[in-house]
């Protein structure tokens, strides 16, 4: 039941991030938005998720992180009831702002649950493939979702939805879940503030880029600004006795590549969603909810895919499979660079999101895994924002420079040769996870005795 629970939440959180998608023209009819303003209804919730990552995964260490989790958890209920009732964009917009906070808080925090809750070891293995398998299919599940809400009911509802289920799971939060050991002493006041600003320019940076091209003015001062703030948000935390972020977390080969891992399959992740939404909707011409069952599969194999992996890693460790994943991911999107104008969904499509998922879904777990393994209890929180961070980062890196690449001036460009184009940067992306696997990525016995639960958990 506490694995229901933190899986639910992560459910809402990630979904949310595509069940808008699929729903954008009928907000911009509804609330009068500008073709130019309309990405900001992404964009608003992209900014204020990535930029507070790492501060509401710090923030369950320090406070408590049940007490945190639930506190996301209905903060982003109040925003999308508040989202759903909004009658104009600037409402809406706010809204959306308002839901990156709560996820922001509710997401680190329920990662960094797992490892409260399981013992490490086989329990821990599964608990993490249930997680990982949300995260990398919630994507898809949004598509399904928004489709099924639009066709049936009204676009409102894709918000309106979260309200029941994230009370629930509020409700369920003190009865399945204990409360993580609070860490005493005082917060990391400066850090705070100059991981947060400077994650903010960092994402909006990139989602300017998109819209405005690399050399634009304010793009590039946004990056310049990232770059200062983040420079002295690492001074601060190396003088400070105890930081929103511990360094060393990065002094581990293993884990600093797991970042580094996720960081680029998530580029490549989120520019698939979003050119391979656009060809199926556009070219294939499939409407909302067939647009969300073609996407059905995605799901399903990354679950499939998470729970084998999560079992088998005791006795191969997680190497095998992030190369083996890495390598899956890369054939899936080398495979979509054919499609077309002429081809089919059966014939151009199918094949290459297996191949991804089943990719995806190894990657996931095993990324998970070996981000958070062997990390001490009170510093769970840290390391599961960071590896939250880069999953963010990563997409909008990937989104930014696929649609500044190839742009939005026609629509045959951008669904035909421009989503090819976007889908080989893509398994570029894909390859360099694969390249950190190889040569960063260390088996040590020391990790499958882990995996195994033959190594006591540091304290």
């Amino acid at each position: 039941m506490a694995l229901f629970v933190i899986a639910s939440c992560q459910l809402m959180v990630v979904l949310d991030v595509t069940v808008v998608n699929i729903a954008l023209p009928h907000i911009q009819r509804s609330l009068a938005f500008s073709t130019a303003n309309l990405s900001w209804v992404v964009n608003a919730y992209t900014l204020t998720f990535g930029g507070l990552l790492l501060l509401g995964g710090r923030a369950g260490d320090i406070l408590g992180r049940r007490r945190v989790f639930a506190f996301g958890v209905l903060l982003f209920v109040l925003a999308s009831l508040l989202g759903g009732l909004a009658q104009n964009s600037a409402q809406f917009l706010a809204a959306r702002a308002l839901q990156g906070v709560g996820g922001a808080i509710a997401s680190p925090t329920a990662l960094a649950l797992i490892s409260t809750t399981f013992r490490e070891g086989p329990e821990r293995n599964r608990a993490f493939g249930v997680f990982a398998a949300v995260s990398a299919g919630g994507g898809a599940i949004g598509l399904l979702v928004g489709g099924v809400l639009i066709e049936w009911a009204d676009w409102r509802w894709v918000l309106f939805v979260n309200v029941p289920i994230g009370l629930l799971v509020v409700l369920a939060t003190p009865r399945w879940i204990r409360e993580s050991e609070r860490r005493p002493g005082r917060f990391d006041l400066a850090g705070a503030l100059l991981s947060t600003a400077g994650m903010v320019l960092l994402v909006y940076g990139f989602v300017r880029a998109a819209q405005h091209g690399w050399r634009d003015g304010l793009t590039v001062a946004a990056f310049i600004g990232a770059v200062t703030l983040l420079a002295l948000f690492l001074l601060v935390e190396r003088r400070s006795r105890q930081p929103i972020t511990p360094l060393h977390l990065f002094a581990d080969r293993n884990r600093a590549g797991a970042y580094g891992m996720m960081l680029c399959l998530a580029a490549a992740m989120f520019g698939m969603f979003f050119f391979l939404t656009l060809f199926v909707q556009n070219v294939l011409g499939f409407g909302p909810l067939h647009t969300g069952l073609a996407f059905l599969p995605v799901s399903t194999v990354v679950a499939l895919s998470a729970a084998t992996t999560s079992h088998l890693l005791p006795r191969y460790g997680p190497k095998p499979f992030m190369v083996t994943g890495g390598l899956l991911v890369v054939a899936g999107l080398t495979w979509l660079t054919r499609a077309d104008a002429h081809s089919t969904y059966p014939g151009s499509v199918l094949g290459p999101l297996l191949l991804f998922s089943l990719g995806m879904g190894m990657e996931f777990v095993s990324l998970t895994l070996t981000a958070l393994s062997d990390v001490p209890t009170h510093e769970s929180g840290a390391a599961a924002g960071l590896l939250s961070a880069h999953q963010q980062i990563g997409g909008s890196l990937g989104l930014s420079i696929l649609i500044t690449s190839f742009g939005t001036s026609g629509a045959d460009k951008i669904l035909t040769t421009g989503a090819s184009s976007a889908f080989t940067v893509g398994a570029v992306f894909a390859s360099v996870a694969v390249l950190i696997a190889l040569f960063v990525i260390q088996t040590r016995r020391s990790d499958i005795e882990r995996l195994n639960g033959d190594h006591t958990p540091r304290r």
